[in-house]
């Protein structure tokens, strides 16, 4: 007989995107590759799918050298703006 466990539901890695987007200062793509494993490429495409689902995502130049931009979600799929 096998023995049942239960375990937590896993974050996804669209999950944690999002949650990362969500924040005030939003993510630069070298965070949001370091938390989901996904190469640059994978993450400006799940961005995209964001933006086909819905979701407004602002993008903001950073004035530090070598730095990348920025990304955050402004307005999401339960925002009523």
């Amino acid at each position: 007989m096998s023995k049942s466990t239960s375990h937590p539901p896993l974050e996804t890695k669209a999950a944690i995107l999002k949650k990362l987007l969500s924040r005030k200062a939003g993510a630069d793509l070298d965070a949001l590759q370091s938390a989901t494993g996904w190469q640059r490429h994978s993450v400006r495409a799940a961005l995209s799918g964001l933006r086909k689902a819905g979701y407004t995502i602002d993008r903001r130049d950073t004035e530090a050298p070598g730095k990348g931009p920025t990304y955050r979600i402004t307005v999401g799929l339960a925002d009523p703006r």
